[in-house]
């Protein structure tokens, strides 16, 4: 019988759950070795809490463990894998809002925007998420920049040995002892009074970016993930 939530049974689960998972990664990344690469005009950023950061679905793990412990809001879909990755996150000291651009929207876009001028910490959007497509940057992140006037700062990462899972994004799992790279793109800020065909033109502008970026870093490590 499924726990129904809320409950004591499903509250345990889960607890259990994000444990388990953030000990894993701990355990993980602690094995790779991890190399940056982080352009001039992100350093700033990254020293500040004004930023938000995304990136593909495929790569969150690395991200995730990159940016624990700084107490940022994530936007997580609402559905049972979103759960999995919630709790994770909430113990690496991350917020959460549930919902993404299919279930919830505009309540989690909005929830999300009172977040972080309340928390005034980064933010993290998966642009491609929950359930893609693949690779193809949604608006809502491009709407949330605008709103808080916050500028985006794609980032991904690549690995030496990996297993590449045949689900809808092609999610990566470095193995142990691998060689990882964590890059940093261009930041992207969108204007407050952007109209459509500007929202448009920065959409295009961070999904090629974060595209260029992924090629880049499989292509570093001799990878071609279709």
């Amino acid at each position: 019988m499924k726990a129904a939530p809320g409950s004591r049974r499903f509250e345990l689960k889960w607890n259990l759950v994000g444990i388990l998972g953030k000990l894993i990664i701990d355990v993980l990344f602690a094995t790779a070795r991890i190399e940056r690469k982080i352009p001039e005009p992100a350093r700033p950023l990254l020293a500040s809490n004004r930023y938000i950061i995304a990136f593909w679905h495929s790569r969150i793990l690395l991200v995730s463990h990159f940016f624990k412990g700084r107490g940022g809001v994530a936007m997580v879909s609402a559905s049972e894998d979103g759960e999995f990755i919630a709790r994770i996150l909430q113990r690496q000291g991350q917020h959460t809002v549930r919902g993404s651009t299919t279930r919830g929207g505009l309540r989690a876009l909005t929830q999300l925007i009172r977040e972080i001028k309340k928390r005034q910490v980064p933010a993290a959007v998966v642009p491609d998420g929950p359930q893609g497509p693949r690779f193809m940057v949604q608006p809502g992140v491009i709407r949330l920049a605008q709103k808080t006037e916050i500028p985006i700062l794609p980032v991904t990462y690549g690995a030496e040995r990996m297993k590449v899972f045949s689900s809808w994004d092609r999610f990566i799992l470095p193995y142990p002892f691998t060689r990882c790279r964590l890059v940093f793109g261009a930041p992207l800020t969108v204007p407050s009074k952007a109209d459509s065909p500007v929202l448009e033109a920065c959409r295009r502008e961070l999904e090629n970016e974060l595209r260029r970026m992924t090629r880049e870093v499989d292509g570093y490590f001799g990878h071609q993930i279709d």
